[in-house]
């Protein structure tokens, strides 16, 4: 296979994601893996520590890879298979190695801290000093002050460490898919939503034997899989608590038996990253990922969330009394478990606030949210959005174009790949990058700027034949969470793509633009671009409206405590846990014993299916959402002191939103951007008082 072939070794353009096979892998790495250590080599060989002869070389080292293990990693999150699967993992230790090869080279680590002892440090922009800082740390996270027999076992480590986290994940996906229930009595469907019916029923059909006779969303059967699009709404409405049961117990235990069992994986992988920072001098992993974050160690992470536990624990205690006397008045005689709390919860707010996801959909088809949203960031960020041609791995992906609505010119771009694919797609939503913002050719100004483009992905509820893609309100949310996160990533104005967009921004701060973006959702002029019934062109009407908002902070409190008890757990297991004799679950449930009124569930093994710790990027770093929700909380606090029923206040506001939030990215202390859109430190007032948990 010669390299014109290989869409994996296009330096230009966008990726030809219709063309990526997983026999280019292999070749496309060999050469771009080879073609990087030569590179390496060169400039090791003669570097000056001045920013043009070290970040140039690196630059373009890191731009091929971009361009060639990128496309990888992603099609491995939407497009999976077995195929690629064994492509990615015969070339992922190579990657590793070089990657720590990089971060591990003595002569550029001294030329990069000879740079920031010059006299000419102080003359380069924040942006460029933070980076130079950053890449310091990151070479000293990296083991460049070890040598010998020690430099090897981290390396070791940490090549395992990535391979054991793409097991992990590959484990978490075949359980999903692997796991159904089929129903077939219509009396076990009865209360269930339409949406759910009809998922079920089509979910049914596509995996049906040949010779059975095809279901219908009144008649069934129905095919209940662990996907967030019927898991979720067969919990809160089927009133078979055997099968309630059935479906928790299946779900809650994930990859924690058989060939997919995470457990040993965890403990594996808990034990690396312990014995990873003792090599590097640190007690704990906890304080090596503290050590790139704005908290400053695990005891204010612990003081923060403590506060946050404190606020909430009389409301959540409330809200288990609560389904109790709803479950004993709907002649539950069998004591609360985990599997009834959904179900009775959602009786509650049926009755309480009158509303269902059922009777919102309809005013929620996906077409026309997608189209109220990019009106609202038109408002919002001066930009506009327009669908443009480009290649995809799937039919439903649609790529865009972001302009700027002054001058008309391109700022960015995205890929959208909006619903569910249980069958080559990883459960969750999420923005990754596709391509950085960055000058080819030359400095800032110079040359040609490759604008950035993100990839922004859900799993929202998909359409059927004879129905569009209605949302459930948490979908609506989910979308406008991950297009913050875009927003910051295409809309950056930072020249050096380690300090552009999300680049080197501090993880416990990154959250910070998609939880902004959710507050949206609750306000009355966005939710009028967002609706309109799919069957009349009708907008949600006022007395919906006014439900969504008074249930916003229903279960505020259970809420806080179940995300406060996934960042301790985290913690935990990354502090004072010893994962060679100790009971992850032990953990879990010591936590459970000060977060959750009701108790941990004897057979919980949610920690088998935990990525975000085992598998991504928030190990001993969950605690991050709740951290930035205090700052989003508050940047939205700035909207409503400005006037959100004034519409000049809100674009005055939005556009220093987008000039500081937006554009800064990485290029200052997240506390330094907060401060120069907001005035002022965080308050974490604005978030109690969203939840309802304010004293």
């Amino acid at each position: 296979m010669d390299d014109a072939s290989n869409p994996l070794l296009a330096t230009s353009g966008l990726p030809e994601f219709d063309r990526i096979r997983p026999d280019h892998i292999g070749p496309a790495m060999t050469a771009v893996i080879a073609e990087g250590e030569a590179a390496l080599e060169r400039l090791e060989a003669s570097v000056e520590p001045t920013w043009d002869a070290v970040f140039g070389p690196l630059e373009a080292i890191n731009r091929r890879f971009e361009r060639s293990w990128g496309p990888v990693g992603h099609l491995m999150g939407v497009w999976n298979s077995d195929e690629l699967r064994d492509a990615f993992e015969k070339v992922q230790p190579q990657v590793v190695q070089f990657s720590l090869r990089m971060r591990q080279s003595e002569p550029i680590y001294r030329a990069i801290k000879a740079i920031r002892e010059s006299a000419d440090f102080a003359s380069l922009s924040d942006a460029q000093k933070r980076i130079i800082d950053a890449r310091i740390l990151d070479a000293e996270l990296a083991g460049i002050g070890l040598a010998g027999e020690q430099r090897d076992r981290f390396n070791e480590i940490k090549t395992e460490l990535s391979r054991l986290g793409t097991e992990f994940g590959n484990h978490v996906l075949d359980a999903t898919k692997a796991w159904s229930l089929i129903v077939n009595d219509a009396a076990d469907a009865e209360g269930w939503p339409e949406t759910l019916k009809r998922l079920a029923a089509a979910s049914y059909n596509g995996h049906k034997p040949d010779d059975m006779p095809e279901a219908t969303p009144d008649a069934g059967p129905w095919r209940i899989t662990l996907e967030a699009s019927t898991f979720t709404p067969f919990m809160q409405h089927c009133r078979n608590r055997t099968l309630r049961e059935q479906v928790y117990r299946a779900f809650i235990t994930r990859a924690s038996e058989g060939e997919l069992n995470n457990h040993p994986l965890c403990l594996e992988i808990l034990k690396l990253r312990q014995e990873m920072a003792s090599l590097l001098g640190y007690q704990t992993y906890a304080a090596v990922s503290l050590a790139e974050k704005m908290a400053g160690d695990s005891s204010d992470v612990l003081s923060m969330l403590g506060t946050l536990r404190d606020a909430s624990w009389e409301a959540a205690v409330q809200d288990l009394a609560d389904v109790r006397d709803a479950a004993a008045k709907g002649g539950q005689t069998e004591p609360v478990s985990h599997w009834d709390v959904a179900f009775w919860a959602e009786r509650i707010r049926e009755e309480r606030y009158d509303i269902t996801d059922e009777q919102t959909r309809p005013y929620f088809p996906h077409a026309k949210v997608l189209t109220g949203l990019f009106d609202l960031l038109g408002g919002l960020f001066n930009v506009s959005i327009v669908e443009a041609d480009a290649k995809t791995w799937c039919k439903d992906v649609t790529y865009f174009e972001v302009l700027d609505c002054d001058s008309e010119q391109k700022l960015a771009a995205f890929y959208y790949d909006p619903y569910s694919r249980p069958e080559t797609k990883r459960p969750g939503a999420w923005m990754d990058e596709c391509l950085n913002r960055r000058w080819i050719g030359g400095g800032p100004g110079e040359g040609e700027l490759q604008h950035p483009v993100a990839h922004l992905v859900c799993n929202a509820t998909p359409p059927t034949d004879d129905t569009p893609s209605l949302m459930s309100f948490r979908e609506v949310e989910t979308l406008f969470h991950e297009f913050g996160h875009g927003l910051q990533h295409m809309l950056t104005q930072v020249d050096y793509p380690d300090a552009a967009g999300i680049n080197n921004v501090e993880w416990d701060a990154v959250e910070l633009p998609s939880q902004f973006m959710e507050n949206w959702c609750y306000h009355r002029p966005t939710v009028d671009r967002i609706t309109g019934h799919y069957q009349t062109g009708e907008i949600l009407p006022d007395d919906l409206f006014e439900k969504l908002v008074k249930a916003r902070t229903y279960r505020a409190g259970s809420d806080m405590l179940r995300q406060l008890t996934f960042g301790l757990t985290d913690m935990g297991l990354h502090t004072d846990f010893d994962p060679r004799t100790g009971d992850i679950f032990e953990v879990q449930r010591r936590v459970m014993e000060q977060t959750s009124p009701l108790g941990m569930f004897e057979g919980d093994r949610f920690l088998c299916s935990f990525q975000h710790i085992f598998a991504g990027g928030y190990a001993a770093g969950y605690y991050s959402y709740k951290w930035a929700e205090v700052l989003s909380a508050d940047a939205f606090g700035a909207f409503e002191d400005a006037g959100l029923d004034d519409p000049e206040q809100v674009r005055e506001t939005g556009r220093r939103f987008r000039d500081t939030i937006l554009a800064l990215g990485g290029s200052k202390h997240p506390m330094e951007v907060f401060k120069s859109f907001r005035g002022r430190e965080p308050d974490p007032t604005a978030l109690l008082r969203h939840n309802g948990l304010a004293g």
